[in-house]
């Protein structure tokens, strides 16, 4: 793996969001070996008077460049987190291990167990339970004052990574940290979108477990381009979630009834409601569409397992009146409610899509 450095340019353009606290981390590595920081800094564009100041931020260029830089004096991936050194390429060796996985689920799998054979510092464990799968970070070795920045880094890249791997977002239940909320807590939404949770038994991350049956959709060539400038995967967000139709279909399902506005439904998900229409889009649907096909499946089975009048079905579906509920219901399936409910066959071979 080799890093490509921005231009001087794109060091300082762009949104100044990463804390300066990662980037003292990155100092005190060096410090740590008794080496100097000042080349990185510079190659950075980062002056030294900057780290004194709490409330600084940099670009997530800037930060690109000094880890690199720091990466390869040091010769260590992890710049100083562990009791013994991480080469240059260990984690393009774990990147290679799982790219041959069918699933994200093995992929994950197999991160986690050849992690263990770099450090057992801190091991990576998977975990899959009621529809919900979590990685979780178990600390053997106390880290320190460069803890929070070895966490949050290896969450980060394994999530980057993951997204990369399946070539989709995935969106985060809960991220949860074993300390404080620090002052720049604001960062973590940015690369950790969701619910952030801080003064947590341990450092994990929580999604869908419908995500673990993705693909994966990378080969040795894709990997080979990646890894000539791997560290943005730490800060990119994927704008496409290959599991956002099935996500908006479950709330939907939740409560055909309820009105779900395209700005319930996003905030819901985490996400705006421009990203949403855009993301559904182009997956060829639309939310109206999603909405109509949630009303039906309820309505179905309310005619077919309750003895509910159709005006009360109506109601339960979110319809304001049982006689346009009967047209639309018409348009799905081609027969009235009380005709489906007897069993009457429809007037057309197949049921009209719900629009």
């Amino acid at each position: 793996m080799k890093i490509l450095t921005p231009s001087p340019a794109e060091l300082t353009l762009g949104r100044a969001a990463t804390p300066i606290a990662f980037i003292r981390a990155i100092v005190t590595g060096y410090r740590r070996l008794g080496m100097d920081p000042a080349k990185a800094l510079a190659q950075a564009q980062i002056p030294p008077a900057l780290l004194d100041d709490p409330d600084a931020r940099v670009t997530a260029a800037q930060m690109e460049v000094m880890s690199g830089a720091a990466m390869q004096e040091l010769d260590d991936e992890t710049l100083g987190w562990f009791s013994r050194r991480l080469p240059w390429g260990s984690y393009g060796m774990l990147c290679r291990a799982s790219l041959t996985a069918p699933t994200l689920e093995v992929a994950l799998k197999r991160w986690c167990r050849h992690h263990r054979l770099l450090t057992d510092d801190i091991v990576l464990t998977f975990n899959q339970q009621r529809g919900s799968a979590t990685i979780r970070i178990v600390e053997h070795t106390a880290l320190g004052e460069l803890r929070e920045f070895c966490l949050v880094s290896t969450l980060r890249y394994l999530l980057g990574y993951a997204c990369w791997l399946v070539d989709s977002r995935i969106a985060l239940a809960e991220t949860t940290f074993p300390f404080p909320a620090p002052r720049h807590a604001d960062a973590y939404h940015y690369l950790f979108p969701g619910p952030v949770r801080f003064d947590a038994d341990a450092a994990s991350l929580s999604f869908d477990a419908r995500y673990l049956e993705l693909p994966v959709r990378r080969d040795e060539k894709a990997l080979q381009a990646m890894l000539q400038r791997a560290l943005p995967l730490t800060v990119l967000q994927y704008r496409r979630d290959r599991l956002l139709v099935h996500s908006v279909a479950q709330i939907l399902v939740a409560d055909a009834a309820a009105a779900h506005t395209a700005e319930d439904v996003a905030a819901q998900l985490n996400t705006s409601v421009r990203t949403l229409h855009r993301q559904l889009k182009e997956e060829g649907v639309s939310l109206q569409r999603l909405k109509n096909e949630a009303r039906r499946e309820r309505a179905i089975k309310l005619l077919l397992q309750t003895r509910k009048p159709v005006k009360q079905v109506a109601a339960a579906v979110g319809f304001d009146s049982e006689k346009s509920f009967a047209r639309a219901f018409r348009e799905w399936t081609g027969v009235a409610p009380s005709a489906y409910r007897t069993g009457a066959p429809a007037k057309t071979s197949q049921p009209a899509p719900p629009r």
